[in-house]
């Protein structure tokens, strides 16, 4: 058999032809259009929930840890840089020792060097009533120092699926030797 010279090497022009040939361009198999029925959604409602957010930073149990900072942190006014972690109880009254009806679970960061202005992620996950096993998710920022914040609500999961809406928050108490914090919320949720 003779041994031929020609090496065949395929160039970046031949592997588009091939994969532009193999690979349809606009394919859509991958998304299906579905109707609200096949999902068992009924009609929207409109929510209001109220509870007590209590940000426990001192003593033997806090309930927000800071995680990191960054190397300016403590030089700032501000706290900037600094990132907390938070699983910090939700409860019906002011009072810490009242009924629990969940948990804000999530992280805080000081993303504001001019002001205490907080990047807020964190899922509201509730453990009581007809909302026992749902969250809701709120991504936005809270300007702590205003007497009342808004942030949204971005979506969430159980009897929250499709979830929007938004949170607003106001200091109830703050101990300014502890920085413990007492916060109302007041959340206003569209779901199905």
């Amino acid at each position: 058999m003779a041994k031929s010279n020609f090496n065949f090497t395929p160039t970046i022009f031949t592997l588009l032809l091939i994969l532009s040939i193999s690979t349809p361009l606009n394919s859509q198999e991958f998304s299906t259009k579905l109707s609200k029925s096949k999902l068992g959604l009924k009609k929207e409602k409109l929510s209001h929930l109220h509870f007590y957010f209590h940000d426990i930073v001192s003593g033997k149990n806090p309930t927000a840890v800071q995680v990191a900072e960054a190397s300016i942190t403590n030089k700032s006014q501000t706290g900037f840089g600094s990132v907390v972690m938070i699983d910090d109880p939700l409860t019906v009254s002011p009072d810490v020792g009242s009924k629990i009806v969940g948990r804000a679970q999530g992280i805080y960061a000081s993303a504001s060097i001019h002001d205490l202005g907080l990047l807020m992620a964190m899922n509201l996950v509730f453990v009581e009533g007809k909302y026992n096993g749902s969250a809701l998710s709120v991504l936005g920022r809270n300007a702590a120092m205003d007497s009342v914040r808004e942030m949204p609500i971005v979506g969430g999961s159980g009897l929250f699926r499709f979830a929007r809406g938004y949170a607003q928050a106001k200091t109830h108490a703050f101990d300014y030797k502890t920085g413990d914090a007492v916060v109302e919320y007041d959340v206003y949720v569209f779901h199905y």
